[in-house]
């Protein structure tokens, strides 16, 4: 009789930013399928989602993942519900209004590679600072690339497990990284954005270095984390003129408050309006313009404006989730004011 190791990976109730939490279950005979994945439960009073009176919080398969790591091993995303089966309050993915999966989400998620001891990136010296920033971006050698085994082990993680991750590069800051994760459906970005999270953290708590997700954690002449947000929908791909872009983007422009609200804490340090960021409070738009809220990019004017768009403001730390269905909710209405 075989015996898997099922990972059940959720979101949390920390404030402001939502934290990840993950147990293992053991389960016989397992076909490797979701719809064979059985609902769980956790004690929602150790992770800010429940009373110690009524505790019990149920978790929800939506996405499953070969576990690289594990032998006979599993990642099973899941949806926290309440013990009555209606969203939990914290649920951002249950908030996505995308059934028939026409939007299409790539993310790219910066970080920093933390030291634990010295409390900066790696590539910070204990005392002082590392030379300016500018070499550092997809760079190499040990004087430029700080932790590069870290986030090749990743990837190669990511592959293995299904995840759909587009690349990797070094970031613009001295032990700053990022991926690119792209997938069909608003629901599968963020399952696929979360779990390749997941295993970032995992990978880099062996190697005793933490993943610093924070959007700005390093003050003064360095670049902020983002998670830049490319989409489109069958219009976006299609429109061929560039009026329907700019109609798009003007929607944007009149919900700049309810698209902030969700785009990650902190973020008024990072959208200070220099180191490639549009101010906070402020919206623009323009091709291939990286200063701008939203910007055009230019292979989607060379393909006869038939294409995406990437909204810059997302920081490191938002939730995919709720970042996607405010850009879902924000592109339907215009599309449909458009189309009629």
């Amino acid at each position: 009789m075989s015996k898997s190791k099922l990972e059940y990976i959720w979101l949390d109730g920390s404030t402001p930013t939502q934290g990840l939490r993950s147990k293992t279950k053991i389960v016989e005979n397992f076909s490797g399928k979701l719809e064979d994945c059985p609902m769980w439960s956790f004690d929602g009073s150790s992770t800010n989602q429940a009373p110690g009176g009524s505790s019990d919080c149920l978790l929800k398969p939506v996405a499953i993942f070969l576990d690289p790591d594990r032998k006979n091993g599993y990642l099973v995303m899941t949806e926290v519900l309440n013990a009555d089966g209606t969203p939990h309050p914290t649920n951002g993915r249950a908030t996505i209004e995308d059934d028939d999966n026409d939007f299409w989400f790539g993310f790219e998620q910066e970080y920093f590679l933390w030291d634990t001891e010295t409390e900066k990136p790696l590539g910070f010296p204990a005392g002082g600072f590392p030379a300016p920033q500018g070499q550092y971006y997809c760079s190499v050698g040990a004087k430029n690339a700080f932790g590069r085994s870290i986030i090749e082990e990743h990837l190669d993680l990511c592959l293995d497990a299904g995840v759909d991750v587009e690349g990797i590069n070094a970031e613009v800051a001295a032990g700053q990284w990022e991926f690119q994760t792209f997938a069909k459906g608003a629901k599968h970005a963020g399952d696929h954005t979360w779990v390749a999270r997941y295993l970032m953290e995992r990978t880099a708590e062996k190697y005793g270095v933490a993943v610093n997700w924070h959007c700005k954690p390093i003050k003064g002449d360095w670049n902020g984390s983002g998670m830049h947000a490319n989409f489109s929908n069958t219009l976006l791909r299609t429109a061929g003129d560039k009026a329907t872009y700019e109609k798009i983007c003007e929607a944007f422009g009149g919900v700049i408050k309810e698209h902030i609200e969700v785009y990650g804490a902190d973020n008024h340090m990072r959208l200070t309006g220099l180191h490639e960021t549009q101010s906070i409070d402020k919206f623009s738009y323009g091709i291939s313009d990286r200063g701008a809220s939203i910007r055009i990019p230019i292979a989607t004017v060379d393909r006869g404006w038939k294409g995406w768009l990437e909204d810059r403001r997302p920081n490191s730390a938002a939730d995919p989730y709720k970042v996607a269905a405010r850009i879902v909710k924000t592109v339907s209405e215009a599309s449909k004011a458009i189309t009629g």
